[in-house]
């Protein structure tokens, strides 16, 4: 069994997730995780976002992957125990000082990625401690996994899509020093991402066709699949609690549909062209395998500057389906029109190509343009759709 990890950074954006195929989730507990920015959860959305999961048989893992600081050491016990209580399936953790709650209160403990596992004998260290899986280190290239996986046996997770770090996993203190926001304690500023002047060695600005950066360009593993399962890896993890309802649609639901691909046929043809613009087109960096592969050199980052796009693909969500007439009722998230040749996607289900003919708005007159923001207004499809389906546009290659 391969297992497909998603991010969520809340109730809703979970239950997306988990609708559009994700196996487990990974949420933040408030003051108990990185990603400050993001929303992260309350207990009392802890225990739905547990109750819901388990319904679907589906599991729900809190990130407590902050660097503890000594202060902080008396609040850790009594916020797992309450965790354990509720039936939480895993904690993501880093910090060696909480190992002996997890423990005492029999949670499973993940290692996070944030602990930079590298090599086997890390890994034994870790399992020896108690840890059931790791999340490897981002860096880490292909036989380094699998020689982890031979040697030790044990569950392993990596990353598969999304944000890279200019740090070993996050051990970074630029943030700091530059913002006073802490990088490991969920506040990055993400500095790599600046623009920087480069000085020679007499402190002379040197002036390029660019600014210099040293951003990381996004991970994609598409491509990869297949090899990484064949080598054993048994989770396969998405990055991006704070990424959009539609991102993780669109995300989630491509991953699955290639997992389940390769684990039922022999086929090579485990993705589609289709698939592979998909994932460019929701995100606005360039995607790469990163280290997978060995080859980590300077087409890996962007150092002369880079574009980025921000995606206007994302039309609307379906809130509601009328079977006599055949309306579906729209939530609109970007301008489209009458005529736009869209697609509408979903759970379980083939991609519906439509030229939007009829539009309507919420006292059912006929309307050319729709670009206010959540306008809600109804479009004639003849197909069936559910609440939560996405619809985006059609992009038509020239």
């Amino acid at each position: 069994m391969v297992e497909l990890l998603a991010p969520a950074g809340d109730l809703e954006r979970l239950k997306i997730a988990l609708k559009y195929g994700a196996d487990a989730v990974y949420i933040g507990y408030k003051e108990l995780s990185l990603r400050a920015n993001a929303t992260n959860f309350t207990y009392e959305e802890i225990i739905e976002a547990v109750n819901f999961a388990h319904k679907l048989g589906k599991k729900v893992y809190v990130t407590v992957n902050i660097v503890v600081h000594n202060n902080e050491l008396s609040k850790i016990e009594e916020n797992i125990r309450k965790l354990s209580e509720i039936g939480v399936d895993a904690l993501i953790i880093s910090d060696p000082s909480i190992f002996k709650y997890t423990k005492k209160y029999n949670i499973e403990i993940h290692l996070s990625t944030q602990a930079s596992t590298m090599n086997f004998k890390a890994a034994e260290f870790y399992k020896n401690e108690g840890v059931k899986r790791i999340v490897l280190a981002r860096e880490c290239d292909r036989e380094s996994i699998k020689d982890i996986i031979d040697k030790t046996h044990m569950d392993i997770e990596t990353f598969i899509h999304g944000a890279m770090c200019a740090g070993i996993s996050g051990r970074c203190v630029m943030s700091n020093v530059l913002t006073n926001r802490d990088a490991n304690r969920g506040g990055c500023s993400q500095i790599c991402r600046w623009d920087f002047d480069l000085l020679d060695e007499n402190k002379k600005l040197l002036k390029g066709d660019k600014p210099f950066t040293f951003c990381s360009k996004d991970l994609s593993m598409i491509e990869y699949i297949k090899d990484m399962i064949s080598i054993g890896i048994k989770s396969f993890k998405i990055e991006g609690r704070m990424r959009s309802s539609y991102y993780l649609a669109t995300v989630v639901s491509i991953y699955r549909r290639v997992i389940d691909n390769c684990m039922k046929q022999n086929s090579n043809n485990v993705y589609t062209i289709e698939d592979k613009k998909a994932l460019d087109n929701c995100a606005n960096r360039d995607s790469i395998c990163q280290f997978y592969n060995g080859v980590y050199d300077n087409t890996c980052s962007y150092y002369n500057g880079r574009v980025e796009h921000s995606n206007q693909d994302f039309l609307g969500v379906v809130l509601d389906y009328d079977n006599d007439t055949h309306l579906a009722t729209i939530e609109e998230r970007n301008y489209f029109k009458k005529g736009d040749i869209v697609e509408i996607f979903s759970p379980n289900k083939d991609i519906i190509t439509v030229k939007l003919d009829k539009i309507y708005d919420e006292d059912n007159n006929l309307i050319e343009v729709v670009n206010h923001p959540l306008q809600v207004v109804k479009i004639y499809i003849d197909k069936k759709l559910e609440k939560d389906d996405m619809m985006r546009i059609k992009r038509i290659d020239k």
